[in-house]
């Protein structure tokens, strides 16, 4: 498909936008990039990526200022509360020849996505019109516009989804969470969780001197919105029992502002689009966190729709590629999330049993597929920077 034939919006500004934007200018397509937002800042958490995420960076050609900002990690080590051993896994062994698995602060990563990408920032759409295409897009200054294809990379309350797509909000998966980065005790090496009961407490060193810690609890031990209100004292409260380095972590905290406290949710049904509206990313199937692919899945997705539009003559068969060359690989990820939770909420001596004799069996099992090359694909040939060029609505 060429470019006089290929006007491409893309909504949102996030890791999956942003990627996909650079896959489209390496596939010589020029695409428009919108983001609600008016700022640039992103949550300042942290990210851990799989090997797979860091392979599909490399044919980004962002592999290596990805690893120059970024902390190895070797190993994924499961703990219970008491910081007893239950399974350690050595990603070498797991990933093989796909690459290192690295972990780094969020905005760092975002940062690297965004060089020499225009996005036009705090604007968003208001409608969605000829879904079949072209598509009528209404935005919120009250100009339109017309596009051949129109991308909802808005994450996981996804304004494309909602208007064109599936109305219904995310379903909560039975977790609450906590998130934020603090300095690494020397004892944080790699890829670290302790699980007790009902509770699960992740730490990742991230570089810097910095370590991002998720924390979580099932849905029965959460209780009300009074969480929101004084996250530190419940982060003290639900995890006083956990071993160290935690309570050393908490310590840390003073400022509220600094956690980031929401339910772990999920899109209510995985869904790529509707006519010439596609979802990539979250907005198509966002999920629980527990693999960590939800970065990885999404500079896939990038990826493969760009080599789609690359190739195909219209954009109504490079949409049919794409969801049949993605569907299976995204639905795996989700079976594999589903299990992971129900494994992780038995209770907690048969759970801590099942990790110590089959850890390893099961991290085997969840990640075989991902290992496979991203599908037709191949890498790049040179590593240029990308600059892409603006393009006005029409």
């Amino acid at each position: 498909m060429d470019d006089a034939h290929g006007r491409i919006l893309i909504v949102g500004a996030g890791l999956a936008g942003l990627s996909l934007a650079r896959a489209l200018a390496q596939a010589g397509l020029a695409p428009q990039v919108i983001e609600r937002e008016a700022g640039r800042g992103v949550a300042g958490t942290g990210i851990y990526l799989p090997a797979n995420g860091v392979r599909a960076l490399r044919t980004l050609g962002l592999d290596e200022a990805v690893a120059a900002r970024a902390a190895p990690i070797p190993h994924q080590r499961l703990l219970d509360h008491r910081g007893h051993l239950l399974a350690d896994i050595d990603l070498h062994r797991l990933w093989g020849d796909v690459g290192p698995c690295l972990a780094l602060p969020r905005t760092e990563l975002h940062q690297i996505l965004r060089e020499g990408v225009p996005v036009q920032l705090g604007r968003t759409i208001r409608s969605l019109e000829h879904r079949e295409g072209p598509v009528r897009v209404g935005f919120d200054d009250a100009s339109s516009g017309e596009f051949d294809l129109v991308v909802g990379a808005d994450g996981l309350r996804s304004s494309v989804r909602r208007l064109a797509v599936d109305p219904r909000p995310p379903v909560p998966v039975g977790q609450h969470s906590w998130r934020f980065l603090a300095a690494c005790p020397p004892q944080v090496t790699t890829w670290t969780v302790m699980l007790g009961p009902g509770t699960s407490f992740l730490t990742v060193p991230v570089g810097q001197g910095l370590v991002y810690a998720y924390a979580d609890v099932t849905a029965d031990r959460a209780g009300g919105g009074e969480r929101d209100g004084d996250p530190i004292g419940r982060l003290r409260q639900d995890f006083a029992s956990f071993a160290a380095p935690i309570p050393g972590l908490l310590d840390q905290l003073e400022d509220p502002a600094r956690v980031h406290v929401a339910p772990i949710e999920q899109v209510a049904e995985e869904r790529w689009g509707r006519g010439a509206v596609l979802l990539v990313g979250d907005a198509a199937h966002g999920m629980s966190p527990n693999m960590a692919q939800g970065a990885a899945l999404a500079f896939e997705d990038a990826l493969v729709l760009a080599a789609c539009l690359r190739d195909a003559a219209t954009v109504t068969d490079a949409v049919a590629a794409f969801v049949a060359r993605r569907n299976r690989r995204t639905g795996w990820v989700r079976t594999q999330t589903h299990r992971r939770d129900r494994t992780r909420n038995l209770p907690p001596v048969l759970r801590d049993l099942i990790l110590r004799a089959f850890g390893r069996q099961i991290f085997q099992s969840n990640y075989r597929p991902l290992r496979a090359p991203i599908e037709h694909l191949e890498e790049p040939k040179t590593k240029e920077r990308l600059s892409i060029p603006d393009r006005p609505a029409s």
